[in-house]
């Protein structure tokens, strides 16, 4: 199974520029390389803050560029994002029975649950037992077949000093009900913190980010308040397999110097 993830594509009414970039010009780039090489794919997940002030014309720019996608998308939401005015624009994307925008889907490898962080008014996120109630039926109804997590905050502590306190305020009850699911998590992929992270949570649960679509950090780890910066679109490939999972980052508009040669080994 091929998976294409933007996230933080912040899209604001045309001619609108974000942080020093312009956010439509990088979404359509992004999806024009995605049409022309992953034609093939079988899903494309944006993960969270799709527009910047969660206009209703920005929403309708996003719908507008994403016409002409040809597999199933999932649409997650953000801090940056309304739900209501989300719900407008996409009225048939999937929402749980308490209308948050939570979903799942079953695959040959296993279930791919796509989760709400989004609480008005915070730039953290929070997932409290009304959502909570969608996960559990998710995760039971999956059985002993692993899951693989959609999801716009980082549920853990991600180790940069920008995000200490706008993260997932649940106090850790997401990971650990994760952690308990029979099955296994295969991964946690995630957006919100604009620049490529991986690694491991304490309970064992591998986790990335993808890089934000439009603006990004200059990475320091460090610093709270660190310069944003531009850049050519990326997207990530997940190839969902007998192999497990793996993801490659894709960068548009790349000024090609020569080809390698074919390696044929050992």
């Amino acid at each position: 199974m091929k998976i294409i993830q933007l996230t933080d594509t912040h899209l604001m009414p045309p001619g609108a520029v974000v942080n020093g970039v312009d956010p439509e010009r990088q979404l359509r780039l992004a999806v024009e390389d995605i049409l022309a090489r992953h034609g093939d794919a079988d899903l494309m997940v944006i993960t969270g803050d799709l527009c910047n002030h969660g206009d209703p014309e920005a929403y309708a720019l996003l719908r507008e560029i994403l016409a002409p996608v040809p597999f199933e998308l999932r649409l997650l939401i953000g801090n940056h994002d309304r739900r209501p005015e989300f719900r407008d624009a996409f009225p048939e994307h999937p929402v749980d029975g308490q209308g948050f925008v939570q979903s799942f889907m079953d695959t040959d490898h296993g279930r791919l649950l796509f989760l709400d962080t989004h609480e008005a008014g915070m730039i953290g996120g929070l997932y409290g037992a009304d959502r909570m109630a969608f996960l559990d039926e998710a995760l039971a109804g999956a059985g002993d077949v692993p899951v693989t997590v959609f999801i716009h905050h980082p549920p853990f502590d991600c180790g940069i000093g920008h995000f200490d306190k706008i993260g997932l305020h649940d106090d850790g009850a997401l990971m650990q009900r994760l952690g308990a699911h029979a099955g296994g998590v295969r991964h946690i992929v995630f957006g919100h913190i604009h620049i490529p992270m991986a690694g491991t949570a304490a309970n064992g649960i591998a986790y990335s980010s993808g890089q934000a679509t439009g603006h990004r950090f200059i990475t320091d780890l460090a610093d709270p308040c660190p310069w944003w910066t531009g850049g050519n679109p990326t997207y990530r490939i997940l190839l969902l397999d007998g192999h497990g999972l793996r993801a490659y980052t894709a960068e548009t508009s790349q000024l090609a110097t020569s080809r390698a040669a074919r390696c044929e080994g050992p």
